[in-house]
């Protein structure tokens, strides 16, 4: 069976959030039960701690009596210096714009100043990935989560090189089927 990875939905602000701690806007909650239509019945559901994920894995949970794991390896990857500001702010700004093209087109290159090293976000989320994917073999799983940790797991089902990382559309509230795989990091 397939792992599931739903994105959690807007936030008031928008930008580059990774430690931030927001919570949804009710665009976002809509967003997030809108991901959910057509899909399949969950066993379990696994949940960021970050509010904008766990506090809908909480209702989902209570809603379908389902457990509900709390998962600090899905958190999304820190920005550093990029945290709490947009892509068109940084782009403006000459200090940070060529090193956020750079980011875009490598990141485990050019990661954000001040922010989490890609191998080890990438080692984070494997980490996590073993440990949910073989509870997946069993029951069907929810993963509630953040654009990156999906675009990394993405990445790695489909073999694709790290460079790729940035390529996937991972949409607020957007549902993604990630078949199991063996991790393997290139």
């Amino acid at each position: 069976m397939p792992l599931y990875a739903l994105r959690h939905g807007a936030t008031p602000t928008g930008g580059f959030r990774g430690r931030l701690d927001d919570e949804l806007t009710s665009e976002g909650w809509a967003q997030m039960h809108a991901g959910l239509i057509d899909a399949p019945a969950w066993q379990a559901i696994v949940s960021s701690p970050l509010k904008r994920c766990r506090l809908f894995a909480e209702q989902l949970a209570s809603q379908l009596d389902l457990p509900l794991t709390l998962d600090e390896q899905l958190r999304e990857l820190d920005f550093g210096q990029w945290e709490g500001r947009s892509a068109s702010d940084l782009l403006a700004d000459p200090a940070h714009a060529d090193a956020l093209s750079r980011f875009w087109q490598d990141p485990y290159q050019h990661p954000p100043s001040g922010g989490e090293n890609l191998h080890a976000f990438e080692q984070r989320v494997i980490d996590a990935w073993q440990r949910h994917s073989q509870a997946a073999q069993q029951h069907t799983v929810l993963l509630v989560c953040h654009a990156g940790v999906i675009r990394q797991l993405l990445r790695l089902a489909k073999r694709e090189p790290r460079s790729a990382l940035m390529q996937a559309m991972v949409e607020h509230g957007s549902l993604h089927a990630i078949p199991l795989f063996a991790p393997h990091s290139h």
